[in-house]
């Protein structure tokens, strides 16, 4: 199977666009609570307008092998759950202001609220998980949410030190991002009782995810806020050492590592510095070597995709990898 060059996810969102419809009615129903801030809260990010690739990846893979059931809905409206709590509990953490192009639920509702009403959906997103009956879907997102939580500990434990290295960040992305990825295309084969499909499914979605953070943190340097739904910068600010800014720090001059230094290790950052640190960025090639790293995990994941049966859904599939590493030209 050639990989199939495209920026768009359309393939992907019509093949599935009937569950979805379902799936965000479950989102709406299961995110209500009699405590007002809550439902207040959580619609202020679940309605912004996240493309929702990944319950759409579980719903996919489902489909895949022509489940028949509700379970799909039920997982994918988890996955989503997982991702939001994830997202509100990231912000906290992070500091941050904006989140998808709208203040950040901490700026208008503070911390505490963000933190439990994430715990909330947590909640919910297990009592889903337990209504489908799957006891190895329920492992797998189980192990999902350990991972991301140590994923975070991790990433906060190595937070602005530049000598952390490539292998911690990688560590880092691989817990936070890509085991959700994981556990949404493992969830469809898992209920569609095609077991010998879940590996390969599996990996695909890890692959996927980690195209996906490389390109997102790539972005922070070569993108615009309408693409990242963030400030251009907001990694520089926060003090994370990403993987440009490890490149760039490695390959630079005694001066340049010292402004990177200022930047993530002191958090010294001003308007100016975020145009200077993508220049240096572009300059080391750490930005091309961090787009060239996306494709090389990219290309993994079509190279799983080779083990599922030839299928219009599997197209789809492949589709959702070129849309993952074209977001950055």
């Amino acid at each position: 199977m050639a990989p199939v060059p495209t920026s768009s996810i359309d393939r992907l969102v019509e093949s599935v666009a009937d569950r979805m419809a379902e799936v965000n009615a479950l989102i709406a129903s299961h995110a209500g609570s009699d405590v007002t801030m809550i439902p207040e809260v959580a619609d202020h990010l679940i309605s912004s307008g996240g493309k929702r690739i990944r319950p759409m990846l579980t719903l996919a893979t489902a489909r895949l092998f022509d489940y028949r059931g509700d379970g799909d809905v039920k997982l994918a409206t988890a996955v989503e759950y997982m991702h939001t709590a994830t997202l509100l509990h990231d912000d906290v953490v992070d500091d941050s202001a904006m989140r998808r192009g709208k203040p950040a639920a901490r700026m208008i509702w503070g911390n505490q609220a963000s933190v439990l009403v994430g715990d909330f959906l947590l909640g919910q997103a297990f009592k889903l998980m337990v209504d489908v009956g799957s006891l190895e879907a329920l492992d797998v997102f189980s192990s999902a949410a350990a991972t991301i939580s140590e994923g975070e500990v991790r990433q906060l434990a190595g937070a602005k030190n530049l000598s952390v290295g490539e292998d911690h960040y990688m560590a880092v992305i691989d817990a936070k991002t890509a085991a959700l990825f994981a556990a949404a295309t493992a969830a469809g084969p898992i209920i569609a009782r095609a077991a010998s499909y879940r590996a390969p499914l599996e990996s695909y979605g890890r692959n996927l995810g980690l195209a996906f953070q490389l390109i997102d943190d790539a972005l922070d340097f070569g993108g615009d806020a309408a693409t990242l739904g963030k400030n251009v910068g907001d990694d520089l600010r926060e003090g994370k050492a990403t993987l440009p800014v490890l490149l760039a720090y490695g390959r630079g001059s005694a001066e340049d590592r010292a402004f990177w230094e200022r930047c993530i290790e002191r958090s010294e950052v001003q308007d100016e510095d975020v145009l200077k640190a993508r220049d240096l960025v572009l300059a080391t090639g750490a930005l091309a070597d961090t787009q060239a790293r996306a494709q090389e995990f990219a290309d993994r994941a079509l190279e799983d995709l080779k083990s599922v049966p030839p299928a219009p859904m599997r197209d789809a599939l492949a589709e959702v990898v070129g849309f993952a590493v074209s977001r950055l030209h």
